[in-house]
């Protein structure tokens, strides 16, 4: 029997304990299994600046630094891929590996699954991840979003509470859990069993299907309508900030004041904006919302 490449980031080690669960129906001889380590590590818990610094490249898919991954083979039946969405982009050190040569090489002609852990917006970043793939020479064949499930402005307050104090607790002791939930971070097994069936008989064409089958993927409504905007001012400040902060100081300024910026979006313009849209457009968009989440939720690309 084959191995499968497992490569996967974790900045808190929530994505670790998803993986964990993935893989436990598996056949530990049958996994390579690697982390992937910038060289130089990301600080955690960020601090304010630190975290909002990180946009304008992360957004722009630029590569970082790596430090080397000792793969034993060229060649693996099955690559599964475990990564987080940062502002709306996939995180730079999945976007540095899949686009890191050698890694290429090893990808090429040969069947990815995706494994994402994350707030609750991935549609964008798993769009730069599928271009990245096919440019890469592989092949997606199925992809597992896990996602905090309570509604979006709490767990805005509740992962910025995690990632700002490194506390995963309760913010003011009554506020939800950040994160992916423990329930949903343990259905990571059920996953890896239909991965693990497909891996077996070598066919990969209904296993999205299969993955959907579960009914735990949803793509709320709201979270498309923010995703399908907010990715394009993401790109705009992305570029603001890296043509006109010439300067640590005038770079300092404008990240400070894309933080505004967001914060005030998130918190007091994306409500009534979202009320307005639930109101007055979704009632009469439904196919098209349909269609939308169907491909999304889908493997295939517009390429």
């Amino acid at each position: 029997m084959g191995k499968i490449l497992v490569v996967n980031y974790s900045q808190t080690g929530q994505l670790n304990e998803i993986i964990d669960q993935f893989l436990s129906p598996f056949d530990p001889a049958s996994i390579e299994r690697h982390l992937i380590h910038p060289a130089k590590p990301y600080i955690f818990p960020w601090t304010t600046e630190e975290f909002f610094d990180k946009m304008p490249e992360c957004v722009q898919e630029d590569v970082i630094p790596l430090k080397t991954i000792p793969f034993s083979a060229n060649r693996y039946d099955l690559i599964v891929l475990g990564y987080q969405p940062w502002f709306l982009s996939p995180s730079p050190p999945i976007t540095s590996l899949l686009k890191d040569a050698t890694f290429q090489q090893i990808m090429r002609d040969t069947p990815v699954v995706t494994v994402i852990g994350g707030r609750n917006m991935w549609l964008n970043s798993q769009e730069s991840i599928k271009t990245l793939i096919i440019k890469g020479g592989g092949k997606l064949v199925g992809n597992i979003p896990l996602m905090d499930r309570t509604s979006n402005l709490i767990s805005a307050f509740t992962i910025l509470h995690w990632m700002l104090t490194g506390r995963k607790d309760k913010k003011w002791g009554v506020l939800p859990l950040p994160g992916v939930s423990q329930q949903d971070i343990e259905s990571g097994a059920r996953f890896g069993s239909i991965v693990k069936s497909a891996w077996e008989k070598g066919i990969y064409s209904e296993l999205q299907h299969n993955i959907l089958a579960t009914g735990l993927i949803q793509i709320p409504t709201d979270i498309l309508f923010i995703e399908q905007r907010a990715k394009k001012l993401f790109r705009i400040w992305a570029n603001l900030i890296k043509t006109k902060g010439t300067t640590p100081a005038k770079r300092k300024r404008l990240v400070s004041l894309f933080k505004y910026y967001l914060l005030i979006a998130l918190f007091m313009v994306a409500p009534v904006i979202l009320f307005v849209y639930n109101l007055l457009i979704v009632p009469f968009t439904g196919n098209a919302i349909k269609k939308k989440k169907e491909y999304f939720c889908g493997v295939e690309t517009k390429l």
